[in-house]
């Protein structure tokens, strides 16, 4: 639903059959994205559904892939990154990664493309297109990993730390991209109450799109 709530279109689309475990203001709805991330989410419309659904998400039996645009790219073009993640210690508004305390965040990544290359002497490229496996569901895991490693989200105005190449700031004003660069892409499972395995798959939205081609022109 592109202007309203995601619960008004399921109240349009299921009318009274949603779960109603969530309440009136979350009917059916089983886990979130962070505002302005795109891409695949899953409702319940049973209770019985509703419950089985968020067993599976608190022990991470869910498939849950996303495709990020970054500044800059990780040393390693893949790899596990396993920290501890909870509230910054310097702004509470804020997720970090904690030396001490927070909680286990896993995410797999893999750099797919990247695009032009840096003028300064080790010729890293300016920006990438990284898919991001979560094995845990933290708050800002991805946003937070990424930055972590050197590789903030482009449009992050969180954790988008220090600003992109001349060339990427460019692009970003030009399409006007304010939000964090990242799309929830594929969300895989076994039905709780079928068995049925179930696997969505959904392509970045055109804002997307047109950022990574844009990127791409630059090489």
């Amino acid at each position: 639903c592109e202007t309203g709530t995601l619960v008004n279109a399921l109240l349009y689309h299921c009318g009274d059959t949603l779960s109603g475990i969530g309440g009136v203001a979350r009917p059916g709805i089983v886990h979130r994205l962070d505002k302005d991330t795109s891409g695949v989410m899953v409702a319940a419309k049973t209770d019985e559904a509703h419950q089985g659904l968020s067993a599976l998400f608190a022990t991470h039996d869910i498939e849950r892939t996303y495709i990020a645009l970054t500044r800059g790219t990780p040393k390693a073009l893949n790899g596990r990154i396993e920290t501890q993640i909870g509230r910054s210690l310097h702004d509470r508004k804020k997720m970090a990664v904690l030396k001490h305390g927070g909680r286990l965040a896993v995410t797999d990544y893999v750099v797919q493309k990247t695009f032009g290359q840096a003028t300064k002497a080790n010729g890293a490229p300016l920006a990438s297109r990284i898919a991001c496996t979560l094995h845990t569901g933290r708050t800002h895991q991805i946003r937070v990993h990424m930055a972590s490693v050197g590789a903030p989200l482009l449009g992050d105005p969180v954790y988008g730390s220090g600003a992109a190449a001349i060339p990427v700031r460019t692009i970003l004003d030009e399409l006007n991209f304010t939000r964090q660069a990242l799309h929830a892409a594929i969300l895989g499972l076994v039905h709780p109450v079928t068995g049925k395995h179930l696997r969505f798959e959904t392509l970045p939205p055109p804002d997307m799109e047109a950022l990574e081609t844009q990127l791409a022109a630059l090489d």
